[in-house]
Parts: structure tokens; sequence; C-alpha cells
């Protein structure tokens, strides 16, 4: 076809086109105007093209209608009467075109991004009932003309979107307006109008965030009509107008998360459609009023999180539908009705956080249609019932912190939508029952600070999706079962302080969603896994107190752990190098055989070795400023020999002094003026942050005994509170001057106090660096041993300090033979600086 018969063939079209498109419809016109206004990226509004359908009125997302008004409009055009353009990631400004649609009944853009401000035109639309702009990001006022137009409007949505100013209270004003959303709107805060009356065929109102301050006025009761109210997540103040009760057709009633004081309002039992009504998270006072649960269609029931006080109304088990009950974080108080349950359909129950006392209803799940049972922390008493353990349908069940006892339902381990059980902090007695293999959906076993007895059944290692099992602070024993290795979902696992012996199971590599291992507080024995250090995730590991042996794994570098404790065990050997710096030097503190860099000679066998580490002297007293530490360490006795009144020194020399002998533990006995007499600059032997550290010789018998006192200063003398932990700090300061020949503070130790040069002196220069050389020789490993019970006692966080107990039992272990008769050799004789 050559160039020119396509010219004239084009040409000829033409007009064709032209004609198509002035045939077109007005309506449809403002149509294509409006798609070419609007950003299109789904491609939404493609179809709208003459070309491809020649009939508008099948164009996707509109509705037309005829526009006749007689028979003689016969032939009268179609017009445009919904358009409905919900969610089609319609983006620009509002198309003005739409505004000359003088048919349009029905308009929706609600939820797409459509910005700018709302354009005043519409409200000349006269045919216009229903306006859904919700979901946008419309901005600026909305036009005072939507208060004086409007005159069809049945349905106005503004929700959800960016409009700001004065809340535009003049929409009341629209008498035609039966479904007013206007909720969560960043409007200045403003009050509603005094007067909304003229609102009279208002069956919504949605106001829900649009910053609201001040007082529900009472004309409110005046829209008989309303069966939809929602004033939540404002900041409405004043009491709950009791004119609400005269809203005979309310079925919903939202007030929650506002500043409402006073009491619930009376007469909402006279409300025979009320369905919900929410007024939690307000500052509510007063009793809840006994008539709200005969409401006869009540299903749903918040006021959660305020002030109410008094007891449960015994109406309460009288309610005939009452399905949702939550009244949890009040101050109620008195026992729950014993026939709740029998009437209603109860599904959800939250009572948690009251004072609430007696016994849990055993006809709480008489329906056969509970899902969750949330009571705790209050004062129930007695046992779980029974019938609980026959609810099928219960999904949660949360009863912490009570004074539940005895033992547990048994079908109650076994329900099998379960996911959740919490009965913590109650006396709850017995055994976890082997049913709980029939509870598949258990997720978090929750059973902490009871009395439970007994092994774990191996059946817990037969759930599959448990995430939680949390059983410290019981009685259980036995080991740990070989199945629990092998539920891979398990994400925290706490079984401190029990009873448990044992070793870990085998297989704990399949744990990789665990987050937290606490075993701590048991009586664990055998290594400690190398296959720990797989798991991915696992950030806290707590194996202290137990009985394990072997060497640390050098696989646990491979964790990342905010926590780390396997101190108080039996390990041995060298810890790996990650494990040796400062960072970790609380998490194996009472292992006396592990070691940093190489272990000391004759860590392995100490026998025939004479220590220095001695026995325990414990002394203790007070008298005003004085505080005597709880230990004194180290305490040697001296005396004369009998043999012609004084005992030659060792080595030669006719000079006679006292030779200091270590004796065996025991307490002194003193009085106040024995201390105060030794409070003496000349018997200083320590400093410290709070106070100076004194020695003192007390008679014992025919015997002197050197004890360490503690003068605090002046401020700690009524403002410290002394403990055991602050006792053995200090007591370990006494040891470290002992072994390292140092003051507590000095200018030898630069700016540092003693322990922090130990510390330092430690990591730079190794362990020899700090001792004193005057004890050098055979003396060193005893030294060694002794400097770290003293790094133990000095620990920064005072919960990882051992007590006396546990520091006397490690200085016993570190001399486990008595000193013999026989003069010490000379290295031993040389009398220490006390």
């Amino acid at each position: 076809m050559t160039p020119l018969l396509l010219l004239l063939r084009l040409l000829c079209l033409l007009p064709l086109a032209t004609a198509a498109s002035a045939a077109l419809p007005a309506d449809f016109t403002a149509l294509l105007a409006t798609k070419s206004s609007l950003s299109d990226p789904a491609s939404a509004l493609v179809a709208w093209d003459p070309r491809h359908s020649p009939s508008p009125c099948r164009w996707p997302h509109l509705l037309c209608s005829s526009n006749r008004s007689s028979v003689s409009d016969a032939h009268a055009p179609a017009v445009v009467a919904s358009l409905l353009l919900s969610n089609l990631s319609l983006a620009g400004t509002f198309p003005s075109a739409l505004c000359s649609l003088g048919s349009l009944v029905h308009l929706d853009l609600s939820y797409n991004s459509l910005t700018g401000p709302l354009p005043p035109c519409l409200a000349a639309l006269p045919s216009l009932t229903h306006l859904d702009l919700a979901g946008n990001a419309f901005s600026g006022e909305v036009p005072g003309a939507y208060g004086a137009g409007f005159p069809s409007l049945a349905t106005l949505s503004l929700a959800g979107n960016d409009l700001s100013g004065s809340f535009p209270g003049f929409l009341f004003n629209v008498t035609a307006l039966e479904e007013l959303l206007l909720a969560y709107n960043p409007f200045a805060p403003s009050p509603l109008p005094e007067d909304v009356s003229g609102a009279t065929r208002l069956r919504l109102l949605w106001l829900a965030g649009c910053g609201l301050v001040g007082e529900i006025p009472p004309s409110i009761g005046s829209l008989s009509g309303l069966v939809n109210l929602d004033l939540s997540t404002n900041n409405l103040t004043g009491e709950i107008p009791s004119s609400i009760r005269r809203m005979e057709n309310a079925m919903q009633i939202e007030l929650y998360s506002n500043q409402f004081t006073g009491s619930v309002p009376e007469g909402l039992g006279a409300l025979k459609k009320l369905r919900f009504f929410d007024a939690s998270m307000n500052r509510l006072s007063g009793e809840i009023p006994a008539d709200v649960f005969l409401a006869p269609r009540l299903e749903s029931l918040h006021l959660y999180q305020n002030e109410l006080s008094g007891r449960l109304p015994a109406t309460l088990g009288q309610a005939p539908a009452l399905a949702d009950l939550r009244l949890f974080s009040n101050r109620l108080v008195g026992e729950l009705p014993p026939e709740f349950g029998k009437n209603c359909p109860l599904e959800f129950l939250d009572l948690s956080d009251n004072r609430i006392s007696g016994i849990i209803p055993a006809a709480l799940c008489n329906a056969g249609k509970l899902e969750q049972l949330l009571i705790l922390n209050n004062e129930l008493v007695g046992p779980i019932p029974a019938e609980l353990g026959q609810c099928r349908t219960l999904t949660r069940v949360r009863l912490p912190n009570n004074r539940l006892y005895r033992t547990v339902p048994q079908g109650l381990w076994a329900l099998p939508h379960l996911y959740l059980l919490e009965l913590a902090g109650n006396m709850l007695s017995g055994t976890v029952d082997p049913t709980i293999a029939m509870a598949k959906n258990l997720s978090q076993l929750l059973i902490s600070d009871n009395r439970f007895t007994g092994a774990l059944p191996a059946q817990i290692g037969t759930l599959p999706a448990l995430f939680e099992l949390s059983a410290a602070n019981n009685m259980f024993s036995g080991t740990l079962p070989a199945s629990l290795a092998e539920v891979s979902t398990l994400g925290r696992l706490d079984l401190r302080n029990n009873s448990l012996s044992g070793g870990l199971p085998q297989g704990v590599r399949r744990w990789q969603k665990l987050t937290q291992l606490d075993l701590a507080d048991n009586h664990l024995t055998g290594a400690i896994p190398p296959e720990l250090g797989e798991l991915p995730v696992l950030n806290s590991l707590d194996l202290s107190n137990n009985e394990l042996t072997g060497d640390v794994p050098v696989q646990l570098e491979n964790l990342k752990l905010s926590l780390f404790n396997v101190s108080n065990n039996r390990l041995t050997g060298i810890l790996p190098p990650l494990f040796s710096g400062s960072m970790y030097r609380d998490s194996f503190v009472g292992n006396p055989a592990l070691c940093r860099g190489t272990c000391p000679r004759g860590r392995q066998s100490r026998t025939g070795r004479r220590g220095l580490v001695g026995t325990i002297v414990s002394i203790l007293a007070a008298a005003s400023v004085v505080l005597l530490l709880g230990v004194a360490w180290f305490c040697y006795t001296y005396h004369r020999s009998h043999h012609d009144g004084h005992a030659a020194e060792p080595g030669g020399g006719g000079g006679s002094r006292p030779r200091w002998v270590l004796t065996s533990f025991h307490k002194v006995g003193f009085d106040e003026d024995d201390i105060v007499s030794c409070l003496d600059e000349d018997n200083v032997v320590g400093m410290g942050a709070a106070g100076k550290v004194y020695k003192a010789v007390l008679r014992r018998g025919g015997e002197d005994v050197a004890v360490a006192v503690k003068k605090l200063w002046g401020e700690y003398s009524y403002t410290l509170r002394v403990t055991e932990k602050s006792d053995v700090y200090s007591f370990a300061v006494v040891m470290l001057e002992l072994v390292t020949g140092k003051k507590p503070v000095g200018a030898e130790l630069g700016d540092k106090d003693l322990v922090r040069w130990v510390q330092g002196g430690i990591e730079k220069d190794g362990v020899d660096s700090v001792l004193d050389p005057r004890l050098a020789g055979s003396s060193r490993d005893d030294m060694v041993m002794a400097l770290h019970v003293a790094l133990l006692c000095t620990s920064s966080l005072p919960i990882n300090r051992p007590s006396m107990r546990t520091v006397v039992k490690l200085l016993l272990e570190a001399a486990p033979r008595p000193l013999e008769s026989k003069p010490p050799k000379a290295a031993e004789e040389r009398p220490l600086d006390v």
C-alpha cells in the first residue's frame, strides 16, 4: 500500500472517531477527565476508553442510571449514579471533574493515596447520599460548605486522613446524616458541640482519635436512633453522662482510652439492644453497677485499667448473654459468684491484677465455649476446678501469682487446643502428668515457683510446638528427660533451683531456636556439652551452682552471650582464650581448678603441701561506727613457749618474739572496749571507700588472736546498708593486702585502688606481678589460690560474690592438710605484716 493510500484511509476514519467522542454523554467525558488527572499504577481505569468499549455503562467501577423523568424522555442519555473506586492505588488530588456528575448518588474513593484539600464543590451535589473518602491523605480543614450543603447525604466518611483545624462540629447540622465517620484525623483539640440533638437520624457516630476534649454533652442522649457510638482514644473528661441510658437503640458504645472519671452510669441494664460496652483505660471509680449484667443482650463488657473498687455484683452470675468480660487492672475485691458461667456462653474472662479472692467457679466452662481464662495476680485460693480439665475449648490459661494449692487436674495438662498454661507463683503440688503428651498445641508451659515434685515426664519431649518451659523454683528431681533434646522448637528453658541431677541430655544441638538456658542451682553432673556452642541464637547461659566437671568447651566461644555463668561448679583445666579476659571474670568464680593462661604448678596434686591458706576465724560486732568483718582471714595465734619462759627463734639468735601459728576455726569473744582500744593509727592495715581496716589483738584464754576490724566513715554509719556481700568485699581487700603486701590506697597504686590495681596487673603482666615477693617459694601456689578467692569476693556485682560460708569452704579446700607440729621451714617462719 502506497503512503498516499494509507493517508487517505486515516483521514476517512477521523470523522468516525470524532463522531464517537461527540456522542459520548457528558458524565462519561467527566470520567475521562478524571482518569487523565489521576495516577493509576495498577491500570485499574485502563478500560475507560470509548475505543475499547462503545457502551460506557459497561466500564468497570461504575453504575449507570437512566435520566428519564417521563415517558417523553425515552431517549434521555444514561448518567453515572455510582462511582466505586475504593482501594485501587489511585494517586493525585481530588478530580474536580467529579463535581459535574449531577446525578451521582454514591461516591467511594476510599483507601487510595489521594492528597490535597477536600473539594467544597461536592456539597452541591443534590443527589449524593453516600460519600466515602476514608483512608487517603487529604489534608487541611473540612470545608464549611459541608455543614450547609449535602441536602441528601446520609453517609459521610472522612476517617483516616490528615485533616486538621478545629473539629467540624457543624456537620451535626446535616440533618439527613445517618452515619458520620471522622475517626483518626489530627484535628486540633476541640470539644463536641454542646447541642447535637439536631442530627436525629444518626445511627453511627465514629469519632475515635479526633483530638476531642471536654465533656460529652448530655444532649447525646437525645440521639435515640444511635446504634453505634465510638468516642474512644480522645481526651474527653468528666463523667459519662447518665443520659446515654436513653439511647434505646444502642448496640455498641465505645468510650475507651479517655480521661473519664466518676462511676459507671446506672441504667445500662435497661438498654435492651446493648451488646458491647467498652469504657476501659479511663479513671472510673466506684463499684460496678449491678444492673449492667442484666442487660439481656450484653455480650462484651470491658472496664479494664480503671480504678473501680468494691465487690463484683452477684448479678454477674445471672448475665444471660455475656461472652467476653475484661475487668483487669482495677481494685476489685471479693469472690466470684459460684454460679458464674452457668447462664452465659462465656468465651473470654480476664480479671487479672485485682484482689479477687475465693475459689475459681467450677461452672466457668458450662457452655463449653471458654477459650481464655486469665485471673493472674489475685488472691484466689483452693484447688483448680476439675471441670476446667474437661474444657476442651481452652487455648490460654493464666492463673499465676495466686494462692492456689493441691494438684493440677489431670485433664488440664492434656487439653488439645491449649497453647499457654501459666500457673507460676502458687502453692501447687504433685507432678506433671504424662498425659501432657496430648497437648499438641502447647507452646508455653510456665509453672515456676510452686511445689511440684517428681521427675519431668519424658512426654514433654514429644510436644511439637513447645517454645518455653519454665519450671524454676520447684522440687523437681531426677534427670532431665533425654527426649527434651528432641524439641527443636524450644526457645527458652528455665529449670533453675530444683533438685535435678545427672547430665545434660545428648543432642542439644537441635535447640537451634534456643535463646535462654538456665539450669542453675541444681545437682547436675558431668561435662558441659560442647554442642551448646552450636546454638546460633543462644544469648543467656546459666549453669552455675551445680556439680559440673571437666573443661569449659572451647566451642562456647562461638556464642554471643549477654549472660554467661558457670560459677560454683567443679570445672577444671584452662579457660578458652575468649573467656580469659576481665569481661568474663565473674562467669567462672567458685571453680578453683580453672585457670587462665597456664595452671599454677602443683594445681592437680597438693599432697604434702603446707599452705599459707589456713582456716578462718569468724567474728561479728557493731559499736557505733564500728563494723567488724564477718570473717578474719589468715587468723594466726601466737603464743610464747613455756620452756624457760621464751621460745628461741628458729635459725639462731637469742632474741625472742611471738611466732604466728594457724589455729582451727572458732569464734572470738570480745566487748566494745576491746575493739575501740585498737582503733589507733598505728594499727591501720587497710583503707577502702567505706572506711579504715584495723588490726585488733583480742585475748582468748591464754592466747592473743589477731582479727580485722573496719571502722566506717561517719556517713556510712547511718546510711550504708550493710550486707554480707559488703562484708565479703571488705574481707577480700584485707586478703589482697596480705598476698600483695600493698595498702588499699597509696601513691604506689597510682589513681587506682588495690582491687583495680591487682586486676590490671594480672591482666597485663600475669599473677606473679602482684604477689608479695617476700612470700615466694613454696608458698606461691597457696598465695595464688588465696588471690583467686579474693578476686571472687571483689566481683563488681554483689550478687556474684560468694557467701562467707562459701569463702570458708574455698579456703579450707585450698589447704587440705593441717599444720604439722614440727617447726616450719625458714621460708615460712617470716612473720606476716598483719
